[in-house]
C-alpha cells in the first residue's frame, strides 16, 4: 500500500502544480533477497545457482509509475556445493565474469499496484553485453505488504544461447529461469 499512497499523492501534486523534490529510491534489502536461477540438464537434473552479490532498487517516477533496476555480479555466482560448476558458471563459457562483471536488469515504467496483484513487468536484461527485451512474472503475494512483511517473488525465463551461453548444449538445456524473493530496506510501521 505504501508504493500505491505515494504513487497517487506525486500524481495529485503534479497535477495540482506543486513543486515535489524527487522520492528516494526503495532499496532493496541485499541481507533478506535472495537472487538465484535455475537450469536444468538434458537428463533432467535441476541446477540451482545465486548471486549473493547484488543491489536493486525501485524509482518512483513523477507520474506515480515505478522503475526497478537490478544488477548482479557475476564474479561471485555460485553453485552452492559443486565448485566444479561453479568455476563454468564464472568463466567465459557462461557469464564470462572477467569481461563482463553484471547482470543487469531495468524495467519499463510500470503500475505500482501490480506489487499487490501480480502480473508481468517488461523491460530489458544485458548479460554478456548483449541486451534483449525479456519479461519478469510478479507472483501474487501473500502478505498485505509485499517487500516487507512477505517477499516479492519474480522469476523470468529466458534462452541463455540468446546471450552467447551457448556451450555445454550436448549437456545443459537452453533455458534459464531466474528466481528473485526481494525485500526492501526500512519497512514502515502498520
Amino acid at each position: 500500500m505504501r508504493w500505491v499512497r505515494c504513487g497517487l499523492l506525486l500524481s495529485w501534486l503534479a497535477a495540482t502544480g506543486t513543486a515535489v523534490a524527487a522520492p528516494q529510491p526503495l532499496q532493496f534489502d541485499t541481507t533478506h533477497s535472495r537472487f538465484g536461477f535455475e537450469i536444468r540438464t538434458r537428463f533432467g537434473q535441476r541446477i540451482e545457482g545465486q548471486f549473493p552479490r547484488f543491489d536493486g532498487w525501485i524509482t518512483v517516477l513523477p507520474d506515480g509509475r515505478h522503475q526497478v533496476r537490478l544488477r548482479m555480479f557475476t564474479q561471485y555466482v555460485e553453485i552452492p556445493g559443486k565448485p566444479r560448476y561453479t568455476g563454468w558458471m564464472r568463466g567465459e563459457d557462461f557469464f564470462d565474469a572477467q569481461r563482463h562483471p553484471l547482470v543487469e536488469f531495468e524495467s519499463d515504467p510500470y503500475d505500482p499496484d501490480i506489487v499487490e496483484r501480480g502480473g508481468s513487468v517488461q523491460g530489458r536484461l544485458t548479460i554478456r553485453g548483449i541486451s534483449r527485451r525479456e519479461v519478469l512474472h510478479l507472483e501474487q503475494p501473500e502478505c498485505a505488504r509485499p517487500g516487507y512483511d512477505c517477499d516479492l517473488v519474480s522469476r523470468g525465463t529466458v534462452q541463455r544461447g540468446r546471450y552467447g551461453m551457448d556451450s555445454w548444449q550436448f549437456a545443459l538445456g537452453d533455458r534459464v529461469t531466474f528466481i528473485l524473493r526481494t525485500r526492501l530496506v526500512g519497512a514502515s510501521q502498520p
